[in-house]
């Protein structure tokens, strides 16, 4: 099983960067098995074709706009994302429905996607997530560990 877990976002824009925040949790605070690939995509789009091109899943970690409170974690899967597309979910959404149109178009599109998006409270100018946003960083981090679990991808926690 070939799975990879691509963070996107901008990191200069404070909670706008969540989604390369949680993939730089996951790889710090665990070990991966050989199977799952972690990769910062940040704000590219159509540049990741090659890279997402014939998963067995695609996770994306991001930040996503949605009615709820700033940090909530978000899960979308498959079918479910249509919604993400239908309206202005994420500040990447062009650029990842983009990719992911051309992998349908070209038949290497990942047999599934899950999106795990975290609601930002601050997109000003700056490095540091809002303390909204690093607690969804670090609930978006279980999650995606929880789902890596279940594909029998288990990571290992790193002692410190």
């Amino acid at each position: 099983m070939s799975i990879l877990v691509l963070g996107l976002g901008n990191i200069l824009l404070s909670d706008e960067g969540v989604g390369v925040r949680i993939v730089e949790a996951l790889d710090a605070a665990h070990d991966l098995p050989e199977t799952v690939d972690v990769l910062d995509g940040g704000t590219s789009g159509i540049d990741l074709l090659d890279t997402v091109a014939d998963r067995d899943c695609l996770i994306v970690a991001d930040a996503v706009n949605a009615d709820s409170p700033a940090g909530r974690v978000i899960r979308l899967e498959n079918d479910d994302i249509r919604m993400l597309f239908e309206t202005k979910f994420s500040p990447h959404q062009l650029g990842l429905s983009d990719l992911l149109a051309n992998l349908r178009l070209i038949g290497k599109a990942p047999r599934r996607i899950v999106v795990v998006g975290v609601v930002p409270q601050d997109l000003s100018l700056g490095l540091e997530l809002s303390p909204a946003a690093a607690s969804g960083r670090d609930a978006a981090v279980a999650m995606i560990v929880d789902e890596l679990t279940r594909l029998g991808a288990a990571p290992t926690p790193r002692l410190h």
